[in-house]
């Protein structure tokens, strides 16, 4: 009989976003008169916006025409699309890439854990904690690590706690590593890093022949003029950082699916003799072999995103659940309830009231309120007594949420 892969058994009974669902079917079920509002999993509810949907159509259409007709086309993603993200993410940023270092895909989602593909298992890494899930269990699923503790941290991997006590900006790891996550803005505390900060961490890495893997998927919500959107913009981040960028939050592409990631052709590793190899041509190796690439008429709507109307009207949008999260952050504060995030990212990171644990508050908001949210202890033991909502909603949904979790805990 086939064997299966046992590390996938050290993962916990669930991920943490099916969970949430499980939860709330349950009590939906059992109320079905109940008008709950969805602030948890993190995703859009805006439509694509015409300037995107247009050109979605136009690339659809010319699949059915034999003169425009397109098969497989690049696994890295075509180069005008390439070049459309340089020109209008990249160099207004002062960064400069070349196509080949920029690699377009299904999703940061899926990248950041095939990432993996490239390093070797004897690498040890570092994980914040709380931590976009993704990160962890992917590194548990390919056999890097043993199984979870009572602390609830897998044995073999290094982990940095973010605490409202360092601002929720780990420290550095404990002892030496070789990856090290990254994610600003940060995925589930909605806080950033500053120029001086990743620069820190830039210096680390190369002192100590790290690579960082960087999640910059929700840059486009940054607010503040001096918070950096990519760790390229830190003096010698290419030598050591990797980064994944995502379409999903910025232009509504959760169902579409379109992400990139950046690999830079001066990023090396070494081989088991010693030898310098580059990352690049191993991820390139890598995206030929297992993935076809995103498909042609997405990719014609990505680069619609970065057209003049397009941006315009995605920025709208951008600016819209911006508004949300400053309603919520503000309502709950107003609330006496402490919060963090929600400036420069579409998450608001809150304490739980009353000295509640995560899913108790979870309970208590769903049962009381209506109101679905995220547990911060599934994001990691760090997050335990904090709560994450999400700014992705309806403005009615986002007002009436707010006002039911005043008149429950408001002073």
């Amino acid at each position: 009989m086939a064997r299966i892969n046992d590390n996938y058994l050290k993962l916990q009974a669930g991920y943490l976003f099916p969970e949430i669902s499980r939860r709330v079917n349950e009590f939906t079920a059992a109320n079905p008169g109940a008008n709950v509002i969805r602030l948890g999993i993190g995703d859009v509810t805006k439509p694509l916006v015409p300037a995107v949907l247009k050109a979605f159509h136009r690339g659809v259409d010319e699949m059915a025409d034999q003169s425009t007709f397109h098969g497989y086309g690049p696994e890295q993603g075509y180069d005008w699309l390439a070049q459309i993200i340089i020109d209008k993410a990249y160099q207004p940023l002062g960064v400069e890439l070349k196509t080949s270092e920029v690699f377009i895909s299904d999703g940061s989602k899926c990248d950041s854990g095939n990432i993996l593909d490239i390093f070797d298992l004897g690498n040890k890494v570092a994980i914040g904690d709380p931590v976009y899930p993704v990160y962890n269990d992917t590194n548990v699923m390919v056999g890097r690590s043993g199984d979870i503790n009572e602390q609830g941290y897998y044995d073999g991997l290094v982990y940095m706690p973010c605490t409202e006590e360092n601002g929720f900006n780990p420290d550095f790891p404990s002892e030496k590593v070789d990856l090290i996550y990254l994610c600003y803005p940060n995925n589930p505390t909605g806080t950033v890093a500053t120029k001086e900060q990743l620069k820190a961490w830039v210096d680390y890495a190369i002192k100590n022949d790290s690579v960082i893997l960087f999640d910059a998927a929700y840059e486009a919500f940054i607010t503040e003029p001096d918070i950096p959107h990519s760790i390229y913009e830190i003096e010698g981040a290419k030598q050591c950082a990797i980064e994944f960028r995502s379409f999903s939050k910025t232009a509504g592409f959760t169902g579409v699916r379109c992400g990139l990631t950046v690999v830079p052709e001066e990023l090396m590793g070494t081989t088991a003799s010693g030898e310098k190899y580059s990352f690049n041509k191993l991820w390139n190796r890598r995206q030929c072999t297992k993935f076809n690439g995103a498909s042609y008429p997405v990719q014609k709507a990505a680069a619609a995103v970065y057209s003049d109307e397009g941006w315009a009207q995605v920025k709208e949008i951008i600016d819209f659940y911006m508004e949300n999260a400053r309603i919520i952050r503000e309502g709950l504060t107003a609330a006496g309830i402490q919060c963090f995030g929600g400036i420069n990212a579409p998450y608001i990171w809150l304490k739980t009231p009353e000295g509640m644990s995560s899913w108790d508050f979870f309970d208590k908001l769903l049962n009381e309120c209506y109101v679905v949210g995220t547990p911060g202890s599934g994001f990691g033991p760090s997050g335990e007594g904090y709560f994450r909502l999400s700014a992705f909603g309806d403005r009615e949904n986002i007002e009436t949420a707010v006002q039911r979790i005043r008149e429950k805990w408001g002073k």
